[in-house]
């Protein structure tokens, strides 16, 4: 003789808030460009349509992020095409918040 069976239930609660957040500071910029060739330590250079590269700091893990939103890990291949969004810090200083590779 077998011993009844009995199923059990998970009943699962998902609370979800929402929060207002004012964020003051420089508006960000976006350039479109291809990874040059030289890339210094902690800087992203693109080449732009402009005459001369442009040149982002770099500061922490996570900015590099595929078209379709997943997290880069490995180095930006020359050539590859980049949408940079960025804070202006002063008239000759850049810091990337995000790059995404267009390819």
């Amino acid at each position: 003789m077998t011993s009844p069976a009995f199923a059990q239930t998970t009943t699962t609660t998902t609370t979800t808030t929402t929060e207002r957040v004012t964020v003051t500071g420089t508006l960000m910029g976006v350039e479109e460009g291809t990874a040059a060739n030289y890339q210094p330590t902690r800087t992203l250079v693109v080449h732009t349509d402009k005459a001369n590269s442009e040149r982002f700091e770099l500061y922490g893990n996570g900015l590099v992020y595929d078209k379709l939103g997943r997290v880069v890990t490995g180095p930006i291949k020359p050539g590859t095409r980049v949408r940079i969004f960025y804070t202006s810090m002063d008239p000759t200083r850049r810091m990337v918040d995000r790059v995404e590779l267009q390819e």
